[in-house]
């Protein structure tokens, strides 16, 4: 999420009935392989972006156009109903991308896609963990899946 801006463009070019922001802006402390990813800045910093987007937003957010959920995106899977599609952006672990995969796959319609970002950027912290869990998302669900630049978009069957 950081700033909103990729949203931003979202609710521009999408015009959604609803667009759901997830984000738990918690700066922690976390391994991902063989790399500690450290998020110097503290809390007040995350504090900061929440509130730097609720009021980035806070016109959208009146409408009911913006839902923001400060909470990780797991938890907030349960809790939401069908959706036309989702992008995902969060913690690249293969772990936390597998995880959010399965649990937004089922809330996405027939038909419906999952996108998200960092498929092919390799040499980060986080590794391969996107590219494999993508890979291993598609072969095991029967989905198509096409990579532009660094993102992927999984069609789920209709």
């Amino acid at each position: 999420m950081f700033l909103g801006d990729f949203s931003a463009q979202l609710l521009r070019q999408t015009r959604p009935t609803r667009l759901h922001l997830i984000d738990p802006w918690k700066q922690e402390s976390y391994h991902a392989g063989d790399s500690l990813v450290s998020h110097r800045q503290g809390q007040p910093f995350g504090d900061a972006l929440h509130d730097h987007v609720r009021r980035r937003f806070a016109a959208e957010i009146e409408r009911g156009t913006v839902v923001v959920h400060r909470s990780p995106s797991a938890e907030v899977a349960g809790a939401l109903e069908s959706l036309d599609w989702v992008y995902i952006d969060g913690k690249h672990t293969y772990q936390n991308v597998k995880e959010d995969l399965t649990g937004y796959y089922a809330l996405v319609k027939p038909g419906g896609i999952i996108a998200g970002d960092d498929y092919a950027a390799l040499g980060h912290w986080w590794g391969d963990g996107v590219r494999e869990a993508v890979d291993e998302f598609v072969r095991s669900h029967g989905c198509e899946v096409t990579i532009i630049d660094h993102q992927f978009i999984i069609t789920k069957p209709a």
